[in-house]
């Protein structure tokens, strides 16, 4: 016998009867969304200048879009915090230093312009990856600084050890002992230097690598070393926002170092009323 099967409909429901449109809302309805106009987001952008401080020779280097002002949301305080990364060659016109990112962050909003503060510094991947070889010492130190203006950063040094003047074996590696008299010397050379400046002058020295050949010269005497960079520099903790600070790291504070005594200038008087006074005299 082949099996029967039976079709169950619900109880009270005829096999002829369709549903009611009434009891299914989405029936009568067309499709959801349907008549939502796309409205392209960037109309309702508006778009800022990226102003860098004056340790860069290229101030103005790029823009960042912003919704415009609109009931409590201020354009300006959401610009405000955002970090923006610039290639280093992009900032100073300089092809050599390529391999270095640079941070800014916004701290204040004048006009059009975004005033921003250094944030850290990071390496490329690929410069990182090059430096790597074999038959050497790769030696890395970390320290926490403090700046004389209150900035707090995590500095990252890296080195690699070299073969000596006439040296014939194939291999350059540093025994333990050695690295860690090696690691002391960066960490110690990274506080001196971080820590007798403020955060203008530190960045002075991150951009020519002035604090890892330093480090080169010091460690000489230890191990032969090559490539000592500070990879990588993050912000750890920044003091009060001081407007004025921030004015004079993008040399736009009109405030001098002493006032200057007002001597007036010369008052051209008439020829006529010259010659009253003298008959008054």
């Amino acid at each position: 016998k082949t099996p029967v099967t039976r079709t169950h409909r619900p109880r009270g429901l005829a096999a002829d009867s369709t549903m009611a449109v009434g009891k299914n809302k989405r029936l009568s309805k067309g499709k959801k969304g349907k008549g939502k106009k796309i409205v392209d987001p960037f109309t309702k952008k508006e778009w800022y200048d990226i102003k860098a401080p004056s340790n860069f020779s290229v101030r103005s280097c790029g823009k960042t879009p912003v919704t415009r002002t609109t009931g409590t949301k201020i354009a300006s305080e959401m610009l405000k915090g955002r970090v923006f990364e610039v290639c280093l060659a992009d900032l100073n016109k300089n092809e050599d230093d390529a391999y270095k990112k640079i941070k800014l962050q916004c701290e204040e909003v004048q006009g059009h312009y975004c005033l921003t503060q250094f944030y850290g510094m990071d390496f490329t991947t690929d410069k990182l990856r090059s430096m790597v070889r074999k038959w050497q010492t790769l030696i890395e130190a970390h320290v926490d600084v403090k700046t004389l203006d209150g900035y707090v950063m995590r500095l990252f040094c890296i080195g690699f050890t070299k073969k000596r003047n006439n040296q014939l074996k194939k291999t350059c590696y540093a025994n333990s002992s050695q690295q860690k008299l090696i690691r002391k010397k960066m960490r110690d050379i990274m506080t001196r230097e971080a820590t007798s400046c403020d955060i203008r002058g530190l960045v002075d020295k991150f951009i020519p690598n002035v604090i890892g050949t330093e480090i080169e010269k010091s460690c000489h005497g230890v191990y032969p070393m090559q490539n000592v960079h500070i990879r990588k520099v993050k912000m750890l903790k920044k003091p009060k926002f001081d407007i004025t600070k921030l004015l004079e790291a993008h040399g736009d504070s009109k405030t001098s170092a002493a006032p200057v005594e007002d001597s007036g200038s010369k008052v051209k008087v008439a020829d006529s009323d010259m010659t009253a006074v003298d008959a008054a005299e």
